[in-house]
């Protein structure tokens, strides 16, 4: 091998050795770098999927809260529907409160008209009772006195004492269109006697005494009792009979008044 040859070929191995650490620098140094970059990647990767779970669980939580604001909202309609339904009933009872009232402070008047009207009223029936066929008086007079007595009593409200006054004329009413049969005291010449009435509405009152030997009758002319032909004593017992409702109906022949002249 020549001179010249060896010398090249010794530069080339020189250069080589010199370029060799450097290239090993170089190569350790790439690799550190790479390392740090995976590092940084897999540093970077978890506070990805901590921020994407993050996200994940904001989103579940607006979720709910969007659920629960639109229960509320329904809610809270629900509750002015309702609200608005209790401002009508307290808008209607303050009007049913104000009517009241009005009508308390117009009872009073009402009342000074309503009293003497009603205090007429019981005069007039007594008297009514007084003119009429005698039938059943203490019970009727009892009735009276009644409507007297509960006129001065506070606790029994106007409408009441009204009630209890038209029921009474009802009653006298009614006594003009049945019949009856009922005992009693007769006080006649001097003697009281218990005897049997017998009323056909108020056009005839008759009496007939127990052992039936006496029959006689309430003459709205004279306005006094008259005994009876012994024609009559059979009718009347069977009247009483039919009027306790021990026989039934049939056609009776009775002392009753014709119609006045016409005047």
């Amino acid at each position: 091998m020549s001179t010249s040859v060896l010398l090249r070929t010794a530069r080339s191995m020189a250069v080589l050795l010199a370029v060799l650490p450097l290239a090993m620098a170089s190569a350790a140094s790439a690799e550190q770098n790479i390392s740090q970059s995976i590092d940084i990647q897999s540093k970077s990767d978890k506070a990805s999927a901590g921020t994407q779970a993050r996200i994940a669980q904001l989103a579940d939580e607006t979720t709910e809260l969007l659920g629960e604001y639109r229960l509320t909202i329904q809610q809270l309609d629900r509750v002015t529907i309702y609200n608005n339904h209790l401002q009508g009933l307290v808008n209607d009872q303050e009007a049913e409160k104000a009517d009241m009232q009005s009508q308390l402070d117009n009872f009073s008047v009402v009342e000074q008209g309503i009293v003497p009207l009603m205090q007429n009223m019981i005069n007039d029936l007594d008297k009514f009772i007084d003119l009429d066929v005698p039938f059943s008086l203490k019970e009727r007079k009892d009735r009276i006195e009644r409507l007297r007595t509960n006129m001065d009593q506070a606790e029994i409200t106007i409408s009441e004492k009204y009630r209890q006054i038209m029921e009474a004329y009802t009653i006298e009413v009614n006594f003009g269109r049945d019949i009856e049969a009922y005992t009693g005291k007769l006080d006649t010449s001097g003697q009281n006697r218990e005897v049997d009435f017998f009323r056909v509405g108020r056009i005839l009152l008759a009496y007939q005494t127990k052992d039936k030997t006496e029959t006689g009758f309430w003459n709205k002319t004279t306005g006094q009792w008259e005994t009876l032909p012994d024609e009559y004593r059979n009718f009347i017992t069977e009247g009483l009979r039919i009027a306790r409702k021990q026989a039934p109906p049939n056609l009776l022949m009775l002392p009753v008044p014709g119609p006045a002249p016409a005047q």
